[in-house]
Order: structure tokens, then C-alpha cells, then sequence
């Protein structure tokens, strides 16, 4: 692409976050937001695209598309094998813009990339968001990155608009909850228990703590992953948190199920909101 065609580089304190935005929609509906993660290339490029927009099409108003990754330190055994599958089916890190863009010309949902730090680094920090602009992302969740150590992503998703995602756990310290929330774009993501994803019976107490301690730092939105599976897991959630964010659930019904049973997990879970959140962000039938 010529360097004509790239994003103009953008002001940091006019940027307008797009994950923001959604959940501030889901708020004006009078629920909170939907967040569902998948990986990108599972089972394959198109059926993760397509699962994705089945997400969208039945409650999701944020859509986290995970890079496959050798080393997965947060991920739990199913997303492990999920995102394994993709790598020896031949995924590369340039795929995630493919499915970015193709999910984001067919939904009204902000798309955000969850990835490790290491892929965006190889590929260099300034391409990698100049790309992910250019597919129309609205930005990286970065669970291994830390704000301290994160100055050339500031300077890159000022650049390009980009929201940026850190997360704070029940072993984050005052200090690093404050660091955290005024590092970040978009929302906070707060990590309800300390260890790898998974769905789980029952949504961990910390998760409200964790909560309450990045709003009382001053983050506006702040949402809760890790062990979501359930719609009384997202109606417990959404008493005290922004937005409820699911993963191992949704990849273990595209891997039970494919697309259409992701789509109906996708609809039970929005059903936690005790609003009709059907199809939030559909631009299509």
C-alpha cells in the first residue's frame, strides 16, 4: 500500500476509541457490553472470520480476534489447542489483518487483536498498527505487555487511533492499577483470577475487587475476563462491571459446534443482560 493511503498520524487527545464506543452504546441500551475472543485461523481462516461475525450478529458488541502463538502463557487448554491447530494449519501473523477487515466490513462491532507482545514486535511495532488501522482494527489487548515498558505502542497507537488494553489482576498494587488506567484506551481488563483461561462453574470473588479497585483509579470502563461461560456468570458480571468478555467458552463451541453454534452461545450468553441484545452489531441479514 502506498504511504498516501496509510491513516494520517492522529492527535492522542482527540482519538476516538472505538471499544469505547461500543460499550457506551451497550450502556445507552441499558445493558452492559458483550465481549467474545477468538482465535484467528481456527479452524481455518474463513471459519474463524465467519464465526466472528456469527459472534457479532448475536449479542457481541467487541470482538477479540487472539493471534496464534508458540508460547501462550495466559491461554488455558482449549484455546491452546485451538490456536495449535492454527499454527500447523499454516496461519501467519499478516493473517489477522485478513480477518480483522472481514469482520469489520460486515459487523458494526469494534474489533480488537489480543496478542502477546513478541508477533507485533517482529513484525515492528509501527507497521504492525499501521496495518491493523488500515483493516479497520480498533486496537491490541496486550496481555503480556506492561505500561512501563510500552513506550514505542504508545507512540504507535497515537499514530494510528489505536485503543490500547492493558490488564490489572488481584495481585495488582494500587500504584499498578493507577499506572494501568491511565495507560489505557478503551477499557480495562480485569483479570477475575490469577491463572490461564478457561470456563469455569463459577465466576471468581475477586473479580469484583478487581473491579472496583480500577474504577476507584479513575478508568470509566472496566470488564471482566477469565472463567465467563455461562449467562448467570454475565448477569453476576454485569451487576458491577462494563462489560463481560468471553473466550474458552465460545472456542469450545466452534470446536463442538462450528459457526452455528457459536452464534447460539453467543445469543444464550447476551440473554444474561435481561435485555434483548439481539444482533447489536449486524450491518447485514
Amino acid at each position: 500500500m502506498s504511504e498516501s493511503n496509510a491513516p494520517a498520524a492522529v492527535d492522542a487527545r482527540s482519538t476516538v476509541s472505538k471499544s469505547a464506543a461500543a460499550i457506551e452504546r451497550a450502556r445507552a441500551a441499558g445493558r452492559k457490553a458483550l465481549i467474545g475472543y477468538l482465535p484467528a485461523g481456527y479452524p481455518d481462516k474463513q471459519t474463524s472470520i465467519d464465526a466472528a461475525i456469527a459472534v457479532a450478529r448475536n449479542g457481541a458488541d467487541i470482538i477479540e480476534i487472539g493471534i496464534p502463538y508458540s508460547d501462550p502463557v495466559m491461554d488455558g487448554a482449549v484455546i491452546q489447542a485451538a490456536t495449535t491447530q492454527a499454527l500447523a494449519n499454516g496461519f501467519r501473523v499478516a493473517d489477522v489483518f485478513d480477518v480483522v477487515a472481514a469482520v469489520t466490513a460486515e459487523t458494526d462491532a469494534a474489533v480488537l487483536v489480543m496478542t502477546y507482545w513478541n508477533p507485533v514486535l517482529r513484525m515492528g511495532v509501527d507497521e504492525f498498527s499501521r496495518r491493523l488501522a488500515e483493516a479497520g482494527g480498533a486496537g491490541l489487548i496486550t496481555p503480556d505487555l506492561i505500561p512501563d515498558e510500552a513506550a514505542e505502542w504508545f507512540a504507535a497507537s497515537d499514530k494510528y487511533g489505536l485503543d490500547r488494553v492493558f490488564l490489572v489482576a488481584p495481585s495488582s498494587s494500587p500504584e499498578r492499577v493507577a499506572m494501568t488506567v491511565e495507560a489505557t484506551r478503551g477499557f480495562v481488563y480485569a483479570v477475575s483470577i490469577m491463572g490461564v483461561t478457561g470456563a469455569r462453574a463459577s465466576v471468581s470473588s475477586s473479580a469484583q475487587a478487581v473491579v472496583a479497585a480500577a474504577h476507584a483509579a479513575g478508568a470509566e470502563r472496566a470488564c471482566v475476563g477469565l472463567g465467563v461461560s455461562r449467562p448467570e456468570h454475565v448477569r453476576e458480571i454485569a451487576s458491577y462491571a462494563d462489560g463481560v468478555i468471553v473466550g474458552t467458552a465460545l472456542v469450545a463451541a466452534l470446536r463442538d459446534g462450528g459457526v452455528p453454534a457459536v452464534g447460539a452461545l453467543a445469543r444464550e450468553l447476551s440473554s444474561g443482560f435481561g435485555t434483548d441484545a439481539a444482533t447489536p452489531s449486524s450491518t447485514g441479514a
